[in-house]
């Protein structure tokens, strides 16, 4: 595969009015700090990997790529990925795992940004690829279970086992939405089980510091929700009429799309329609919001010195941005 440096497309200009936020009284908004651009012109970009040599990793929707975003702002494709690559995480075996949503219509407004809209006549079903980062080689690990497609796979995050929880989103067809839910597996192609059915459009996934509990953030009803881990595979029980157990919902206009955990515990998650992220403390007590200017701000990953660099993917505008962050964020179990 051919991986010379491609010219980027030119930056999106971000001009959309955006509704007025609702907070509750225990919400507070925290100005960026020190925010820049690492790479720009990408093509919906999500699911970054912040990897040792300090370059970034990011799927791209709508381009259909694993990217790598050098410091120096270059873009460079890594591999060609039908479909919709979605999310991403490095595995034990130090390949690039990757939840494929099996695509995504978009529009790009007058203004240059990419808008999503449903799927497109291509869509066929989602999957997880595996890609190997040294020759580009996607191959299809799982696109089903238990003799049902997925539909919409998201986000991923590998346990110290090295196996993967991912969340599947479902998908949205003209008059339907495909409900989704939250699946395991293994690395080898051995196993895939579904933990939890259905949910309302769950996306972020992340453990805790501990490893005995996991997060996710459910999309339409802008709610972080949590399932301890029984097992592998396996979350408790739900005790109430929906899944896992409540850990916040800041309410108003709140999309949620990926998130990131802290060290020292808190998950900080993109949050669609305000642009920005919103970090909730593990408990639910404390909620605050960093306000970006991309109505689509999607995914948050750590990194840096110290791991208190905040990578965002700012979507419509195909940006990839970093800020300074005041808590170390969670040392992942594998990195690049």
């Amino acid at each position: 595969m051919n991986r010379t440096k491609r010219t980027p497309f030119p930056a999106a200009v971000i001009a959309v009015a955006k509704p007025a936020p609702v907070y509750s009284p225990q919400n507070r908004i925290v100005p960026p700090v020190n925010l820049r651009v690492i790479a720009e012109g990408l093509r919906f970009p999500e699911g970054p990997v912040v990897m040792a040599d300090g370059s970034v990793l990011v799927v791209e929707i709508e381009g259909q790529t694993l990217a790598r975003c050098h410091p120096d702002g270059s873009v460079e494709v890594v591999a060609e990925i039908p479909g919709g690559p979605n999310g991403a995480a490095i595995g034990p075996d130090g390949a690039c795992y990757v939840t494929n949503n099996g695509g995504i219509h978009f529009n790009r407004t007058a203004e240059g940004m990419l808008l999503p809209h449903g799927a497109p006549s291509s869509y066929a079903g989602g999957g997880i690829d595996r890609i190997d980062l040294k020759t580009g080689e996607v191959k299809r690990l799982y696109d089903s279970c238990n003799g049902h497609k997925l539909r919409g796979p998201n986000d991923l995050v590998f346990d110290e086992n090295g196996g993967f929880w991912f969340t599947d989103a479902g998908k949205s067809q003209d008059r339907e939405m495909l409900r989704g839910g939250v699946y395991y597996a293994r690395i080898d192609g051995s196993l895939i089980t579904e933990a939890v059915f259905p949910m309302l459009t769950p996306n972020g996934c992340g453990l805790s510091p501990d490893g005995k509990t996991l997060y996710v953030a459910e999309t339409v009803p802008g709610r972080l929700v949590a399932f301890d881990i029984i097992g592998e595979g396996k979350v408790a029980p739900s005790s109430g009429w929906s899944a896992g157990r409540l850990v916040g919902a800041p309410g108003g206009n709140t999309l949620f799309d990926s998130l990131a955990v802290e060290a020292g515990g808190a998950i900080v998650i993109a949050t669609v329609t305000r642009g920005g992220l919103t970090r909730i403390a593990a408990d639910g007590g404390t909620v605050e919001h960093i306000p970006l200017d991309d109505i689509f701000t999607t995914n948050v990953a750590f990194g840096g010195p110290g791991m208190k660099t905040a990578y965002v993917t700012m979507s419509a505008g195909g940006r990839l941005v970093a800020l300074d962050w005041p808590e170390p964020g969670l040392v992942l179990n594998y990195n690049g």
